[in-house]
């Protein structure tokens, strides 16, 4: 699978049109039902390669887009998500910078 290709398991045949946010790999138990004592185990069969979590990434994208961005009628939610996310980023970038310039209250 090269750069702008398909996933290996999707079939249009069986599939039908493609969707970015769609998993076509084998169906695995879903993590909410995950007994803690499988947890381990579960993890494990997890693909921890780097194109895997681009493709992680990218499909919980593309679901944020079809459920937000693209309906006919779309409202303000993700501008507002958007604006809060980059804020929680900027917080956390400039924290120490924050932190340095607390009041002390010196008794």
């Amino acid at each position: 699978m090269g750069f702008g290709d398909y996933p290996l398991e999707y079939n249009p045949k069986v599939h039908g049109p493609y969707d970015p946010a769609r998993f076509y790999g084998k169906a695995d138990t879903p993590l909410a039902q995950v007994k803690l004592s499988e947890l381990g185990a579960w993890l494990a069969r997890r693909n921890k390669s780097p194109q895997a979590m681009v493709a992680a990434v990218s499909r919980a994208y593309w679901r944020w887009q079809h459920k937000y961005v693209l309906p006919k009628r779309a409202g303000i939610a993700p501008f507002l998500q958007a604006t809060v996310g980059t804020m929680i980023i900027f917080y956390t970038l400039n924290y120490n910078r924050i932190t340095q310039h607390r009041n002390y209250k010196y008794h």
